[in-house]
């Protein structure tokens, strides 16, 4: 909840030391985030920390900043901002949701590629899957509740 807290302020969190494990130039990491409706299929590879999703860029998909703020925070944990080139499918759901399943894919794709990093990332609470669906309407209520 404190990162959650963290990234709608627009406050970015304090960047970790330099990555213990360089990955090697034809490694392909892949994960998969998910949040809501949303699924996120992320593949990292070493580069010069270029972001591509669903084809476009990372500004492009996400134009508001804290969207793109809450995409970039488990790199910026991690030590891997500019590192690594990160190319994410995304389908379902709407922007938040989309930019949350990101972030828990390209989370879950750094402690695979360097276990070590688990610790800090759980601490921040990037590799908890946010398991809250929106609840169903109710026979004879105008909303859920």
């Amino acid at each position: 909840m404190e990162a959650e807290a963290t990234a709608e302020a627009g406050e970015e969190p304090a960047p970790a030391r330099e990555p213990a494990v360089e990955l090697s130039s034809d490694a392909r990491i892949q994960a998969t985030g998910k949040r809501k409706t949303s699924i996120a299929r992320v593949v990292l590879r070493s580069g010069s920390g270029e972001f591509q999703i669903n084809k476009r860029s990372l500004e492009d998909y996400f134009p508001r900043h804290q969207h793109q703020t809450f995409v970039r925070q488990p790199l910026l944990t991690s030590g891997y901002e500019g590192k690594v080139d990160v190319r994410v499918r995304v389908h379902g759901g709407g922007i938040a949701g989309q930019a949350g399943a990101v972030r828990h894919g390209i989370a879950r794709a750094l402690v695979e590629a360097n276990p070590e990093l688990r610790e800090p990332l759980k601490r921040e609470g990037y590799l908890t899957r946010d398991a809250r669906q929106v609840e169903r309407k109710k026979a004879g209520l105008h909303k859920a509740r």
